[in-house]
């Protein structure tokens, strides 16, 4: 049902706050969203997101970054983090997650999808065949107009949806 791809299966108030350890048992991989998912809008990769990209990769894990992003901020992110990118990538669309999938090179069910909004990154990831986890937004005070009306309407959808399956 088109209405239960709005939904994550998990929340999280930070991608920092995630058991890392407990998840790469789980995932092979993991795609995040940039902007006010791991920095706030526009900021370029800091202390935090390094160590956690670091760590991914001692765990075993790829990573890589899906942004809707020109390629010049989505590239200059990626270099310190020692990750893959696809920029341009038309969230919600399913072309740009199946081309993270083809170059993560692992089936979409292995992979696990982290961003700050429903009707992008979890509408898309979700419709692609990853696991999903909404994060709340680094900052949400350096969101575009367009995105705080977004986040209005995505308010119900703010919630795992596991809790949906079992109503």
């Amino acid at each position: 049902m088109l209405v239960d791809q709005l939904y994550p299966d998990d929340i999280t108030a930070s991608v920092y706050d995630l058991d890392w350890d407990m998840l790469s048992g789980k995932y092979e991989g993991v795609i995040f969203d940039i902007d006010n998912t791991l920095v706030p809008h526009g900021a370029p990769a800091d202390d935090r997101a390094v160590g956690l990209f670091r760590h991914l990769h001692a765990l075993g894990m790829k990573t890589l970054l899906v942004s809707n992003n020109k390629e010049a901020r989505v590239r200059a992110f990626a270099a310190p983090l020692k990750t893959d990118y696809v920029y341009k990538a038309g969230k919600p669309r399913k072309s740009g997650y199946r081309r993270a999938v083809k170059k993560l090179g692992m089936k979409p069910e292995r992979i696990l999808f982290i961003g700050d909004q429903v009707f992008t990154d979890v509408w898309g990831a979700n419709r692609a065949g990853m696991a999903t986890i909404l994060t709340d937004p680094v900052e949400p005070s350096t969101d575009e107009i367009q995105i705080v009306v977004k986040r209005w309407f995505e308010k119900p959808f703010r919630r795992p949806k596991r809790k949906v399956l079992r109503t």
